[in-house]
């Protein structure tokens, strides 16, 4: 929210937005200064305890008056959203808990917008371009297979005996199944057609399993950190997630073993080859240990290979559907990530009771995924133009991969590890990262907070950060600035032994 400078008396009419995110759109400087607080307070940015920045510091950082300030303040202290303290200042107060829902609705007038599960998923699809999203998770537009999806609908458009009128199966595009089986072939992961399913993407392929498989109050251990997408919709489903932590290296095999004997899981998911958030690749060693835990207490092993095709020819990385050869591992794989992210074609392959029960099951929710995408993949498949585009993308982030990393280290983030390809970086910056993204959404910038990588949402310090976005020397400019200012506030604050707010 930008205030605007007014005149002395502060009582004019302004218009003001906070980032895409709704306010009352009328309102003197000290009420959109109250809407700009409580917002804060909904997004969990300022939290109770918290002292508020001081009237002097908030009037200039603002652009407003001391007086707006107090007032606003005041209004605040009597809505019992802070508490005024005698030569300290003004403190967050934890929330009433008595209080009606309608007084609530009528204290909180601000539409809010609070960083959960599904925010980073919202504001990827809220229209902040790429070069201004260091937290996007997928390939920026000058990167991403756009010329060869294009080229995709003109041929098949102009396929003889086109039939399009027809239902697609269930099952997907027939030609397209054959060419992933041939596909995983090349991965040591034999398959028939029947064993693989297409799917709107790996999100729909793990809802499908879920559903099938999971029951409320099931265990399933998830890696601590991992996509929050698929922890959402776990959750949703009144899973219990149980955190598996990682090391720069991989998976904590060690500690999976110690999870796995003590909360009888029903399910392991993994994301095994460049590895969301952290890039990390999974040992062949590490792999042949997962399978032993997973037998020795009969776990469904989920295995997410989303990001496979980044991974250039020569560098090496286990596959559980190799060492496993399908019989409780059910593999997923797409082509969003590589392509373009409205082009929703994913796949799983399992055993074929299990590819059957779970196409029946897509059949009764949702139909079928569309076929005309599915021939569009195929062509690219079949063509070798899929094959020039991953060896284009291999290259291009390559050459970003040092460069953005040393850049990042230089405004005082630390890398957790050197991925070997892909585009993602998990670094520590030292603060929190739910209050970092909130600052940025309000400058018009996108950041992929740790805490949303985490299966409790823990708070956390680490952020996720796409090379092949991270370029823009406006938003590394920013980032460099505001990075010092909460660091300061937090050195600041543990002099005095309050947590300070970060504003």
């Amino acid at each position: 929210m930008k205030l605007i400078k007014a005149d002395s008396s502060d009582s004019g009419v302004h218009s003001a937005t906070d980032s895409g995110i709704a306010l009352s759109g009328q309102g003197t400087l000290v009420e959109q200064l109250v809407q700009w607080a409580e917002l804060r307070m909904s997004q969990q940015v300022l939290r109770p305890g918290m002292r508020m920045p001081s009237v002097r510091q908030l009037a200039l950082d603002r652009g407003v008056s001391r007086f707006t300030v107090v007032e606003a303040y005041e209004r605040l202290v009597a809505r019992g959203r802070l508490q005024a303290r005698r030569g300290a200042g003004f403190f967050v107060r934890e929330p009433d808990a008595a209080a009606s829902p309608a007084k609530r609705a009528k204290a909180s007038p601000v539409r809010t917008q609070s960083i959960d599960m599904g925010w980073l998923v919202r504001n990827m699809q809220s229209g902040i371009p790429a070069d201004k999203a260091p937290g996007f998770g997928y390939l920026p537009p000058d990167l991403c297979g756009g010329d060869l999806i294009k080229g995709g609908l003109r041929a098949v458009a102009a396929t003889a005996g086109l039939q399009l009128s027809h239902a697609a199966l269930a099952q997907g595009y027939a030609p397209l199944r054959e060419q992933i089986a041939r596909r995983l072939a090349e991965l040591e992961v034999s398959a028939t057609p029947a064993q693989i399913l297409t799917t709107s993407g790996a999100t729909q392929a793990v809802d499908l399993i879920a559903r099938k498989f999971l029951r409320p109050g099931d265990n399933v251990i998830v890696g601590d950190p991992a996509w929050s997408a698929q922890l959402s919709s776990l959750a949703m489903m009144g899973a219990n997630l149980i955190s598996m932590p990682y090391t720069p290296q991989g998976p904590d095999v060690k500690a999976l073993a110690e999870l796995a004997a003590n909360c009888q899981p029903r399910m392991l998911i993994l994301n095994t080859v460049l590895h969301n958030p952290t890039g990390t690749v999974l040992t062949a060693a590490s792999a042949y240990q997962i399978m032993r835990v997973a037998e020795a207490h009969d776990m469904i092993v989920v295995e997410d290979d989303i990001y496979a095709d980044f991974l250039p020819p020569g560098v090496t990385a286990a596959r559980l559907a190799s060492l496993d050869q399908l019989k409780r591992v059910i593999y997923l794989g797409s082509f969003s990530k590589m392509l373009v992210p409205n082009v929703r074609v994913g796949y799983l392959a399992a055993t074929p009771e299990i590819a059957e029960s779970l196409g029946n099951q897509k059949l009764l929710t949702a139909l079928a995924t569309p076929e005309i995408n599915e021939r569009i993949v195929h062509r690219a498949l079949t063509e070798g133009s899929y094959r020039k585009h991953c060896q284009r993308v291999h290259a291009a982030l390559d050459e970003l991969r040092e460069p953005t990393f040393a850049r990042l280290e230089s405004l005082g983030l630390k890398a957790y590890c050197r991925p070997q390809a892909g585009y993602q970086g998990w670094f520590d910056t030292g603060v929190d990262t739910i209050a970092l993204a909130a600052l940025a959404l309000e400058a018009g910038y996108l950041l992929a907070p740790g805490a949303l990588f985490s299966p409790q949402q823990t708070p956390s310090t680490f952020l996720r950060m796409n090379i092949a976005t991270s370029q823009n020397p406006e938003v590394l400019k920013w980032l460099e600035a505001t990075l010092k200012k909460m660091r300061r506030a937090a050195e600041s604050a543990t002099s005095s032994n309050a947590p300070s707010a970060i504003y």
